[in-house]
């Protein structure tokens, strides 16, 4: 039998792990649990997002080979968190994979995508 695991966070590479911690913390309603120069984090006291400097870091391209992860936010309204995330300082790449949803790069070009409720 296989131990089972509980995810109790995902970390980030970042130039600015504050920076991040203050955007995502207003994406999400986490609060900002730590912040430093070097290492960053939000959490709802269940799930956490780290944020941890890599001064080096490249964004990925969109799209391109080179993403290894995203993230997805389920939000009731898409257009109006799309209108909210951008005034907060994402991007929103002019290549949208899909039709419902919308991917927007954080300010550091991590990809994030926005999605509507469930029906």
């Amino acid at each position: 039998m296989t131990t089972i695991a509980s995810l109790i966070a995902v970390t980030i590479d970042c130039a600015e792990p504050k920076r991040l911690a203050e955007f995502y913390s207003k994406v999400t309603g986490f609060e900002v649990q730590y912040a430093e120069e070097e290492y960053a984090g939000i959490g709802d006291g269940t799930m956490n997002i780290f944020f941890q400097r890599v001064p080096e870091r490249k964004a990925a391209s969109w799209p391109g080979p080179d993403k290894q992860f995203h993230l997805d936010f389920r939000v009731p309204d898409v257009d109006r968190a799309v209108e909210e995330y951008l005034a907060l300082g994402a991007t929103k790449p002019e290549f949208q994979a899909g039709a419902g949803w919308v991917t927007l790069a954080d300010p550091e070009g991590h990809l994030f995508d926005v999605c509507p409720p469930r029906e």
